[in-house]
């Protein structure tokens, strides 16, 4: 027996990564029966039974799992945005944030491309997660910025690159390591949005210990999980004020600090309208659930 960890899955195999080598495996019927599903970071023991293929015999503990897309014992979120190409889509970022806090995992924003941005706005808009304790790194893979303090950031760890098509993700990981050669999608003349290049998830090893995950799946993603009292909690700068009503949904109720810190702008109003934008959602999918 030996032990490793799912690094792929495909049409029912399952590629482990062990002590530098990969190996084929499928699952043994019992996972079905009890209704388990190895997933993506899952570290496993299995069986060889010959250079490079097994059986799983058994899932370690989890420490976490996302739920879209799926994947387990995640180390850290790396939200990728891009300075320009596309343009920064902040209703997303925040719904990427909210998401993160609700999972309880690390997360810190890398802004790319910042070679194209000669105004530097980026550093203007960043400035408003930066202050509320968000991490922000900036690089540029054209002409090798950033990639360094990347590379600490990441080193030893599991980390979920999420962001939109088209922002540098796959580019971000070749920067790193060269030898992955990840397809880099194009950014599309008209639409000015990219292009998926990732169509299922897989780490990719890119340092010793070290795994990133290029996930498909982020671009249409869904809070419908959440509870409408839940997102409040996952705007972390919301939790220092206090309002009249332990439950407030910061909405319409009188005296809501939230409410009252928007409007004096000690709370980014843009993340606030992001935040209104995101609870009519969750409350829409209750709507037509119930």
């Amino acid at each position: 027996m030996a032990e490793g960890k799912i690094v792929k899955s495909s049409g029912g195999f399952y590629y482990i990564q062990s002590e530098g080598r990969l190996y084929e495996c499928r699952a043994r019927g019992l996972f079905k029966i009890k209704g388990i599903s190895p997933l993506v970071g899952d570290n496993v023991i299995f069986s060889v039974i010959d250079e490079d293929s097994g059986y799983i015999l058994k899932l370690l503990d989890r420490r976490n799992q996302i739920k879209r897309p799926r994947v387990v014992n995640v180390d850290l979120f790396c939200l990728v945005v891009s300075a320009k190409m596309p343009e920064p889509d902040f209703l997303y970022i925040d719904k990427v944030l909210a998401m993160c806090e609700y999972e309880g995992l690390d997360c810190f924003i890398c802004v790319t491309k910042t070679d194209l941005d000669d105004a530097h706005e980026y550093e203007r808009w960043s400035e408003v997660y930066s202050n509320i304790g968000y991490k922000v790194i900036y690089t540029s893979s054209k002409f090798s910025r950033g990639i360094e303090k990347l590379e600490l950031f990441l080193s030893g760890k599991v980390t979920v690159f999420a962001g939109n098509s088209g922002v540098g993700k796959s580019s971000l990981a070749n920067s790193i390591s060269p030898d992955l050669h990840l397809k880099v999608g194009e950014i599309s003349p008209k639409s000015k949005r990219g292009t998926h290049t990732t169509r299922h998830i897989e780490l990719d090893a890119i340092m010793t210990n070290s795994y990133v995950a290029d996930t498909p799946g982020f671009t249409e993603l869904s809070l419908d999980y959440m509870g409408k009292y839940d997102l409040p909690l996952c705007f972390r700068e919301f939790r220092q004020y206090s309002c009249r009503f332990s439950n407030c949904l910061h909405r319409s109720e009188p005296d809501c600090g939230v409410k009252e810190a928007a409007g004096t702008g000690n709370i980014s109003m843009s993340r606030y309208m992001n935040y209104l934008k995101l609870l009519n959602e969750i409350i829409d999918e209750k709507g037509k659930a119930d």
